[in-house]
């Protein structure tokens, strides 16, 4: 990477957030057109610019597991046509043997010309709220096979030189159950041409030559820097493992997840071998979404301001082997597996703790989540809705700092914005009765876990369906706590039918005839970081005069000892 006497150090920064500025107006643009709240207020969705060979320029990924999903769609699109693009092409795909990393995340693809020079890409990637198969939503725990889950887009051309190809437009929408999700698709259409746009204003304000130049520099000056931040991280082979507890198919069943993480000088690998066997259900990943994870894993231990472009990723090498939960053979089922990503990062965190325990975090929230199907007694339309305002659970420690508060859906997804609950409730005939903060989740620690929380909502659709998916619902799955600290909370859901009788799905579950039930949700509270006996009393007794700390775990976890009716500190003992 010898030095090109011709790049002005100072335009590389400058184009740097040239690029950044064009993916956020894309994902801006997604938030004021898209009608789903999966996209419109979780922002479940990626957008990035790419140059001619599909090397990432930039990405604002909203849901960080979309980060690092939308280059290899492009990678595929892009051996498939090959010299076959043309100004004016629109390409879906979502193919999960072919690079995709889930069937309802649909990339959105444009080609970037500058006269008839191909000189980059444009696109998004975002969560449909219905792709076909055989429920709405895309996690249903029954299926066994790619083909239940939905339509399967191997590249496919939508717009052929700036013409909508309206025979495969129809067939789309023919398939696919919700009227939103063409107008969805619709709006990642304009959100890639926003991208397009911009690209090309940009090339032309500095020259094709003077901009692509700068471009590699770049990249390769982001390599550089990721090359540096990996020295940092001691040399050596640092191993650790979680488990997968229940796949959907088979009661009672472990699957291991297994990483070995060699660092040697600049370079880093994130060894997968070990790893069990992919399950008969629906949780496996394909082998783009649990690079994905594993990338979040590494990023979280080097510098955050990182340009987020393919240099990054040079240094990085990532095993997943075929036929494993993290890689597994066609014909598969595979969901769920954007939702491994917690026990990915469960394991990749315990391995790098071991190597750089400064900037290590104790075990977070997982997703469980709730989908509500059915349709609006008001409207006769039918709807889809994710509990994701239910979904908030605590990150975990870290040294120098607690863990985050209602976060979301934590290590999946930690950043995906919840509903608003007024919109909620004017979305959907769904009414939310409490939310609050769980007293006592957080996991306790010198720096503590982030609190989870405590929500009641009742169904009000009708001829309604439930569908649970998620983990962390057994011990096995405990957000774990670091150097000392105390582990956090379990999740878990109870629904409660009209007749006042209970049931409590299992992680991977669908409920038929939910009219009227009420869901009770708890998120689960990070894992703690550090001698809880090390944690200032004042803080403690903050939390028991704020509500979020019993004075019975205060004195238990902490040795803290606070009046129960005046809330005095007392004085502190040895925790137990």
């Amino acid at each position: 990477m010898a030095h090109d006497s011709r790049i002005d150090p100072l335009l590389v920064p400058v184009l740097q957030r040239k690029f950044k500025s064009i993916t956020e107006e894309m994902a801006l643009t997604l938030l004021r057109t898209t009608r789903s709240p999966i996209l419109a207020e979780a922002r479940d969705f990626v957008t990035g610019i790419y140059d001619a060979e599909g090397e990432a320029l930039e990405q604002s990924d909203y849901n960080p597991i979309m980060g690092f999903s939308l280059q290899p769609s492009l990678a595929t699109v892009i051996e498939y046509f090959g010299d076959d693009i043309a100004p004016g092409d629109v390409i879906f795909h979502n193919d999960v043997f072919g690079r995709g990393n889930q069937l309802n995340d649909i990339g959105i693809i444009r080609p970037v010309f500058l006269g008839d020079r191909l000189i980059g890409w444009a696109g998004c990637k975002g969560h449909q709220a219905d792709i076909g198969g055989s429920i709405s939503g895309g996690y249903d725990p029954r299926v066994r096979e790619v083909w239940h889950e939905g339509l399967r887009f191997t590249p496919i051309k939508v717009y052929e030189r700036g013409v909508l190809r309206r025979d495969l437009w129809n067939f789309i929408a023919a398939n696919v159950r919700l009227d939103m999700v063409m107008q969805d698709l619709k709006a990642g259409i304009g959100a890639a041409a926003v991208g397009e746009r911009r690209f090309v204003e940009t090339a032309k304000r500095y020259g094709l030559e003077v901009f692509q130049a700068h471009s590699r520099e770049l990249l390769d000056a982001t390599e550089r820097s990721m090359r540096s931040e990996i020295s940092r991280i001691p040399e050596g082979l640092y191993e650790a493992e979680s488990w997968v507890m229940y796949d959907g198919a088979r009661e009672g069943v472990r699957t291991k997840i297994k990483v070995a993480v060699v660092v040697d000088g600049e370079e880093i690998t994130f060894d997968f071998t070990g790893t069990g066997a992919q399950t008969p259900g629906y949780v496996n990943a394909p082998a783009s979404a649990a690079a994905a994870a594993t990338m979040i894993g590494l990023l979280m231990h080097v510098n955050a301001d990182l340009p987020r472009n393919a240099g990054m990723a040079r240094p990085v090498h990532m095993i997943f082997p075929e036929g494993s939960i993290l890689n597994p053979r066609f014909p598969a089922a595979t969901a769920m597996g954007n939702h491994l990503a917690n026990q990915i990062l469960h394991a990749v965190f315990q391995a790098l703790a071991k190597a750089c325990p400064e900037r290590a975090t104790a075990g977070w929230c997982w997703t469980l989540v709730d989908i509500t199907i059915a349709t609006h007694p008001a409207t006769g339309r039918k709807f889809v809705d994710f509990d994701f305002f239910a979904n908030k659970g605590g990150s975990g420690g870290t040294r120098g700092a607690d863990g985050c508060d209602h976060l979301g859906s934590a290590m999946t997804a930690g950043g995906i914005s919840g509903q608003d609950p007024e919109m909620y409730e004017i979305q959907t005939p769904n009414r939310i009765l409490m939310q609050e903060y769980w007293k006592d989740s957080a996991g306790a620690g010198q720096w503590r876990g982030g609190y989870g929380t405590h929500s009641i909502y009742r169904i009000g659709g009708r001829d309604a369906s439930i569908v649970t998916f998620g983990a962390q619902v057994s011990d096995e799955e405990r957000p774990f706590g670091l150097f000392g600290g105390r582990p956090g909370t379990l999740n878990r859901i109870v629904h409660t039918f009209p007749d006042g009788r209970l049931s409590e799905p299992r992680a991977h579950d669908i409920l038929l005839g939910a009219d009227g039930v009420t869901v009770e949700h708890w998120a689960a509270g990070g894992g703690g970081c550090g001698d809880p006996s090390l944690r200032p009393a004042e803080k403690v007794r903050e939390e028991v005069l704020d509500e979020l700390l019993s004075v019975e775990k205060a004195e238990r976890d902490y040795g803290v000892e606070i009046d129960p009716v005046s809330l005095e500190l007392r004085g502190r003992q040895k925790a137990g």
